[in-house]
């Protein structure tokens, strides 16, 4: 009977083993999914490369601005094709993101310039909350805040 229970919770061991490491390799990628989007996201303000951003917003997406507006999808699509007109570079410095199931938050910052205006050097900092939906990684909300590059 010893022998049985034993041999029972090593089995419960090893397989409750296997799932963690199973979730933990699946986080390893899916973390590798979300920094290279958000990377391919910061860039995306210089370039006006907006596929990026219709790939990784989901279509229920809503986004606060610096400002405190509020801004969806469609209107991050539009303004980052004109993002060029107003931005020279614009650099991932840092992102964190921590897994809760089906969901993950991200948190980072990036470094901008701008072609005119006051400040020239700045930095976003954000808050992006991920959603896994049908096997796909997608933001559905975000909060940026500009703060300037002394701000450390």
């Amino acid at each position: 009977m010893k022998l049985k229970m034993v041999l029972l919770s090593a089995t419960l061991f090893v397989a409750v083993l296997f799932v963690a490491r199973a979730r933990d390799s699946g986080n390893a990628e899916a973390e590798r999914y979300i920094k290279e989007s958000e990377r391919q996201w910061a860039e995306s303000v210089a370039s006006g490369d907006s596929s990026v951003v219709e790939r990784i917003l989901a279509e229920d997406f809503v986004g606060v601005d610096p400002d405190g507006g509020f801004y969806d999808k469609a209107k991050m699509v539009k303004d980052t094709a004109s993002a060029p007109k107003y931005f020279l570079s614009n650099h991932l410095n840092e992102v964190k993101v921590r897994f809760y199931g089906d969901a993950a938050v991200a948190q980072g910052t990036e470094s901008w310039v701008r072609r005119s205006g006051t400040p020239v050097h700045g930095r976003f900092v954000w808050t992006d909350t991920w959603i896994k939906r049908n096997g796909k990684w997608q933001i559905v909300a975000a909060e940026d805040l500009t703060v300037s590059e002394d701000n450390k």
